[in-house]
């Protein structure tokens, strides 16, 4: 899997256990039918990634200070004041404090989203090129829909 800036600055045992539970998803779901995997990959559609996240705390955060701090007490105006250092960090560096903390609870980034959603298309059979796989035990469905999604993730 290609390595993007939020996965290259967390730690690697959040990465690998997001890579477990990517690989633990696809061998449920090798073994289930089109309805099921088309509804994860619903799911998958509509789930926040950790920059979306990341961007709506430091919204929700900012937001906040503010106005605390124009109709309570001017000292709430280091609320912003702290968030959008950590926002600017990010969008520079691809790591800021509240980053590891929200991979840690689970929030994936927009690539890990969509490696597993490729794969459960091509469980699904939706690619031509990757019928192989159909009459492949679940478990290796599952790694061939996983080695498939990688080479479309680059």
């Amino acid at each position: 899997m290609a390595v993007d800036r939020v996965r290259k600055n967390t730690p690697p045992e959040i990465n690998a256990r997001i890579d477990r539970e990517i690989a633990g998803s696809l061998r449920y779901f090798a073994a289930q039918d089109s309805f099921e995997i088309t509804k994860r990959i619903y799911e998958l559609e509509t789930e926040w990634d950790v920059e979306r996240m990341l961007e709506a705390n430091a919204a929700a955060l900012g937001m906040t200070g503010l106005v605390l701090g124009v109709f309570r007490d001017r000292r709430w105006l280091i609320l912003p004041g702290l968030v959008l250092p950590f926002l600017l960090q990010h969008a520079v560096q691809g790591w800021c404090p509240p980053l590891e903390v929200l991979r840690r609870l689970g929030f994936r980034t927009r690539r890990e989203i969509d490696r597993e959603k490729y794969a459960l298309k091509v469980l699904r059979g939706d690619f031509a090129n990757f019928t192989s796989v159909a009459g492949a035990p679940p478990g290796e469905r599952a790694e061939a829909a996983l080695r498939a999604a990688d080479v479309w993730n680059g």
